[in-house]
């Protein structure tokens, strides 16, 4: 496909900003943070995996809650032009064929002073830094149960696995994120004696200064007394220069939605990020939960009385969305033409944990028709201005991911494995949830679904095999 100028631009960036610093630099590592307060977890970016944030000198440093030994390592390793393995999204979508590709790290620096981004060329790796970009979870509270969610970011699921028991017969160890109600990651149910917290607080002051967007998520942040502290202080601090922006399922009561509306008045930047993949029963069957037209409803309030820089919609792909991910996409244009085209924007991102959720876990065939569809609906807007280039982009991404991309993460189960676990889990999810796989999907999917054969002999010694294989590289890790 021909480079259109929005390309060009993020190519030009990446040769005279991010190639300078070295082949392999992402400013993530030192000026963006996700962090899960409630279970005290730490990435730089939603790609890599979390890991924990040390308790030990926490007290006098709280920046440690975003600089951790990892993440300076990395930075170490990335000066040096090394590839940091956590970050193999980037990788994987750097070494597609063309391997031209806009990968993820070149959008994530870009929002920074390309001035500073060079000097950090010259700067200690191990120094503490502030943050520019922070998504932070307080906690997990959730009304939602998310098909490809799991019991460390939602309560509902938590609740799951305390009544019903853990999901049992998988192949991969990726399935052990559905074996656990994950209370034992969260010491601290009392947010004032959680010692991550009280970190965040100290440190706040300062992010005050040095943030320049601050995001929330969760759980469901509107079910959290520390997010309404934070919409507290923006109506309190009109002069702030961050802006605020809220991750949000809207799927809460409506005295919360308004209650938003109430607070966006006073807040001078906010933006607010909502998540939805696919269409109608489909889109309810994946995100357990979620009343679809009432979603809907709560979307359209929003963006027609909320004080927003721009209203975001999320797109999780998974193997079941592609189903009606177009139908959904219809939906999101509708909106563009009445609203404007920041409201939706859309973020189109890849699952890939666990592994067979995955649009990779679907067979080749099965792909690659849903590819054409995407396609063609691409096809059909491209020359549409309210599809914007990073939009654009990311769906490109999404067409050449499904046709050339193997496996979805280095660790990912093969072809064989990957089929096994997801008949494996949607069975219990069925059972779980009062749902029914083979009435809410198309004929195409169920059809293959339902070919899917029981686990054999062969299929346990490769249970045994992963299972011994995660543990080695757990011990490797702590060493």
């Amino acid at each position: 496909m021909q480079e259109d100028d929005g390309q060009k631009q993020f190519h030009k960036f990446k040769g005279d900003v991010l190639d300078k610093v070295s082949s392999s630099f992402c400013a993530a590592k030192w000026y963006n943070a996700t962090i899960w307060l409630g279970s005290g977890h730490t990435t730089s970016c939603h790609h890599p995996p979390r890991h924990a944030i040390q308790l030990r000198g926490l007290e006098e440093n709280p920046t440690q809650i975003h600089n951790s030994q990892r993440k300076k390592l990395e930075r170490e390793m990335m000066l040096n032009g090394e590839r940091p393995k956590g970050c193999e999204y980037c990788w994987i979508l750097e070494d597609m064929n063309d391997s031209e590709r806009i990968s993820d790290r070149v959008f994530k620096s870009f929002i920074y002073d390309k001035n500073e981004l060079l000097d950090l060329k010259g700067q200690d790796p191990y120094g503490n830094f502030n943050l520019k970009t922070l998504e932070v979870a307080f906690d997990r509270t959730c009304n939602f149960a998310c098909s490809y969610c799991n019991s460390s970011f939602s309560t509902v699921w938590s609740q799951d696995i305390k009544r019903n028991g853990p999901y049992k017969g998988f192949i991969h160890t990726d399935g052990l994120a559905f074996a656990e109600d994950g209370d034992k990651q969260y010491k601290y149910p009392d947010s004032e004696e959680n010692p991550y917290i009280k970190a965040f607080w100290d440190w706040w002051p300062t992010l005050t200064e040095s943030l320049q967007e601050l995001r929330i998520t969760g759980g469901e942040p509107l079910l959290s007394q520390d997010v309404w502290k934070i919409l507290d202080f923006f109506n309190e601090h009109p002069e702030t220069k961050m802006s605020l922006a809220i991750n949000s399922n809207l799927g809460v009561r409506s005295a919360l939605i308004d209650r938003l509306i109430r607070k966006s008045e006073k807040i001078k930047s906010l933006s607010l990020y909502t998540s939805c993949e696919a269409f109608g029963e489909q889109a309810e069957y994946i995100r357990d939960g979620l009343k679809y037209d009432y979603f809907l409803e709560n979307c359209e309030k929003i963006m027609e009385s909320a004080q927003l820089d721009s209203f975001n919609v999320m797109l999780t792909i998974n193997g079941l969305s592609l189903y009606s991910l177009t139908d959904f996409l219809d939906q999101c244009m509708e909106w563009k033409k009445k609203y404007g085209a920041n409201k939706p924007a859309l973020s189109i991102n890849l699952l890939r944990f666990p592994s067979f959720m995955s649009g990779l876990a679907l067979p080749l065939d099965l792909r690659k028709k849903r590819k054409a569809e995407i396609e063609r609906w691409y096809q059909a807007h491209i020359d549409n201005p309210l599809f914007q280039i990073h939009e654009r982009e990311s769906l490109i991404r999404l067409m050449d991911y499904l046709d050339t991309v193997q496996q979805p993460h280095s660790n990912s189960s093969d072809s064989t494995t990957a089929a096994l676990d997801f008949k494996t889990f949607y069975q219990q999810y069925d059972q779980r949830r009062g749902k029914s796989f083979e009435k809410t999907f198309p004929k195409e999917l169920t059809d293959w679904y339902k070919s899917i054969p029981a686990k054999s002999k062969s299929s346990f010694l490769k249970q045994k095999y992963y299972t011994l294989r995660s543990m080695a590289r757990e011990k490797l890790n702590r060493l």
